[in-house]
């Protein structure tokens, strides 16, 4: 250490913040994989309702039918759901049913079927019989990847409320509100983006046809479907940032300390964290599995897993053998350019060579040709003196 300066944080600080690290970890793990848990116990139960529509679908084809839907009466159900009110004619009347349609009933019989037949039809409809339920569980079971891990902007929002952390505000009893808010949002817009689809449908239908469902990013924020997926990554992460917070409160400094505040204060978070726990388990994370199969894409977890890693590893020797094609081709024109350099220099040294031949050659006829004038001349005056003394 050096002179007239103290370190940002003592030891006991560091030791203590590594502790916190441990336990915001270990809970975030176990909430997460417990709303996974509960969730796709939740979303099991409509196995049943697959099961049901897969075996119509087959019915009907062994009966030669040419119709591929599971149920006509289950559309109209759908539709005249979502759409025969006096709330249809309100937009806030209809937020306002989305909003406590979550909290009973948020996904019916009707509704996945209605969804299921979209989703084939828009993505497999030469496969009616396409099993929609395992495709989702897959989806879920790979989004588990990405809400269960910590990302850097996770981490930069606890700095910032913990720099908020001052007296007197009691800033972790208002951040408790903030997942619950986000959740019922999260919530109510799925709900509403399932009564779009059934207007819609309502609009697009034939007389003569069952109202089918079209899928579109439109519906979702920013035409982007995976912000939900983000933002309950946040409600998740933020929940067990308060249960953390408390459980290292209490099991370092005890109940009494100065540092915990009220109970006024601290008993509401923890009753919050619960109640977020279970709404999310059993409301929102099933109905995110299969509203956000409602986009323009399929994710990938349509194919099997075996498929996907062959598909993959094709992936990557086809850009291993590019990017060796683009290596080859680099090194191939960097040798081709020195080929060319090395020809241009030898043509321009033969150029030379030539030109300077060529000179000699020139200067040496000249040089010939001097001397053959010179002896010519002699010749002629000597014959001209000849002539000259046979005259005399």
């Amino acid at each position: 250490m050096h002179m007239g300066k103290v370190p940002l944080l003592s030891l006991e600080a560091l030791h203590q913040l590594h502790i916190f690290i441990f336990v915001l970890a270990v809970v975030h793990v176990v909430f997460c994989a417990s709303t996974m848990v509960l969730g796709g116990v939740k979303i099991r139960q409509w196995k049943q309702w697959e099961d049901e529509i897969r075996k119509d679908i087959s019915e009907q084809e062994n009966s030669s039918t040419n119709e591929q839907m599971t149920s006509v009466h289950s559309h109209h159900e759908f539709v005249k759901e979502h759409t025969v009110g006096f709330w249809t004619k309100s937009v806030f009347v209809s937020w306002m049913r989305s909003f406590f349609k979550q909290f009973y009933g948020s996904v019916t019989k009707s509704d996945y079927q209605a969804l299921r037949s979209g989703f084939v039809m828009r993505h497999c409809c030469t496969n009616p019989t396409f099993d929609f339920h395992k495709y989702m569980m897959r989806t879920l079971e790979d989004d588990f990847r990405t809400v269960v891990g910590i990302s850097w902007y996770l981490w930069l929002f606890v700095v910032i409320f913990l720099l908020l952390n001052v007296n007197g505000w009691h800033t972790y009893f208002w951040l408790s509100f903030l997942p619950l808010i986000l959740l019922l949002i999260v919530g109510t817009k799925l709900e509403h983006i399932i009564t779009c689809l059934a207007q819609e449908a309502a609009k697009l239908r034939d007389g003569q046809e069952a109202p089918r469902v079209k899928p579109s990013d439109h519906h979702f924020w920013f035409r982007r479907p995976c912000i939900v997926l983000y933002l309950i990554h946040f409600i998740l992460f933020q929940n067990s940032f308060e249960i953390a917070f408390f459980i290292w409160l209490w099991s370092t400094y005890g109940f009494d300390s100065c540092i915990v505040e009220k109970i006024g204060y601290i008993i509401p978070r923890p009753i919050i964290g619960i109640v977020i726990q279970v709404l999310c388990s059993y409301s929102t994370l099933p109905l995110y599995a299969i509203v956000t199969q409602m986009g323009d894409m399929f994710k990938q977890a349509i194919f099997a897993e075996q498929l996907r890693l062959m598909l993959h590893d094709w992936a990557e020797d086809a850009r291993k053998r590019k990017r060796s094609q683009v290596g080859v081709s680099a090194f191939v024109n960097v040798f081709s350019h020195k080929a060319q350099r090395r020809e241009v220099s030898g043509s321009r040294v033969q150029l030379q060579n030539a030109t300077s031949e060529q000179v000699t050659s020139s200067a040496n006829t000249l040089q010939v040709a001097s001397l053959e004038e010179i002896v010519l001349s002699a010749e002629e005056s000597s014959e001209t003196k000849g002539i000259r003394q046979n005259e005399a």
